[in-house]
């Protein structure tokens, strides 16, 4: 496989999952669409599975894998779903791009990662200002924006803490691998908050919204994550982290031409601090070397 075209693929990927989340939810709810999502995305790998002639391992030290996997693929996906009832896609997109930041302030502390130098202090005060640029349009963009940020922060600091605690195991497992483990804990969960908090089958599914499942189990779910870890290994990490400076900005845009969602200046405010927030933190060491010496 091309690693330019695996490269954009996550691009392209990326930058339509959280307009794909919002129609997959219309009409049918946001637990039914975000539960079948990941029953279609589970059988899919497992078919992949065994078409490969892998077997997925249950030792200790694999199930622990799937259990911190699983913390991401069920904890922060219900969050985002959910969240998405109150917020757009676009900004989704945005505040997921703090994922970097998160994560290397968790790593800080779990790993003993070094995270606190000034640049990427700067980079995280860029961020909060971002957010309360985009707090401030909760009058524009709606009474329950805060419900919506909360809900895709809660989804980050989740994501976060499931690709710190998966590192810190140390395990070497394939991406398919672990991918089908955590999908297999977390697939039966959103079936049972669905069964408690909902458990009705909708009588009618749009277009839309069955498009929208459909492509999020399937590349949303598998293709995209196995493209990640693809990419990840043919190249280095830091030109990785491009992906999330480029999907928000196409996903800003895609959510506004084909979802009228609301994108006045304070959004691109907002959204350029973030951004430029999280270039310091992960890109800022030359500013480090010259504040040093």
């Amino acid at each position: 496989m091309s690693v330019p075209v695996a490269f954009i693929g996550i691009i392209l990927i990326w930058s339509t999952t959280p307009l794909a989340i919002k129609w997959s939810a219309e009409d049918v709810g946001f637990l039914f669409g975000v539960a079948s999502r990941m029953m279609l995305g589970t059988m899919l790998c497992i078919i992949l599975m065994t078409l490969l002639g892998r077997k997925l391992s249950f030792n200790r030290a694999a199930l622990h894998v799937y259990l911190a996997g699983g913390v991401g693929v069920f904890g922060a996906m219900l969050c985002v779903y959910w969240a998405a009832q109150y917020i757009s896609s676009g900004l989704i997109s945005v505040l997921f791009g703090l994922t970097p930041i998160v994560t290397g302030l968790i790593a800080a502390v779990f790993l003993g990662e070094k995270a606190f130098t000034l640049s990427r202090l700067m980079g995280v005060t860029l961020g909060i200002i971002g957010l309360a640029v985009i707090f401030s349009q909760r009058i524009n963009l709606g009474e329950h924006l805060i419900l919506g940020v909360i809900g895709v922060l809660s989804a980050v600091l989740m994501h976060s803490i499931s690709g710190v605690w998966v590192k810190s195991l140390g395990i070497n497992m394939s991406a398919l691998e672990v991918t089908t483990g955590s999908l297999l804990f977390s697939a039966p969960l959103y079936f049972l908050v669905w069964w408690i908090f909902d458990g009705q089958f909708p009588e009618a599914i749009s277009e839309r919204a069955l498009g929208g499942i459909v492509y999020l189990g399937t590349f949303g779910s598998v293709l995209g994550f196995i493209l990640y870890f693809y990419v990840l290994k043919h190249i280095e990490a830091s030109r990785v982290a491009l992906v999330t400076l480029i999907t928000p900005v196409l996903a800003l845009l895609l959510g506004h031409q084909l979802n009228n969602e609301v994108l006045n200046l304070e959004v691109w405010l907002g959204s350029g601090c973030i951004l430029s927030g999280m270039l310091l933190y992960q890109w800022g060491s030359r500013l480090d070397a010259i504040y040093s010496s």
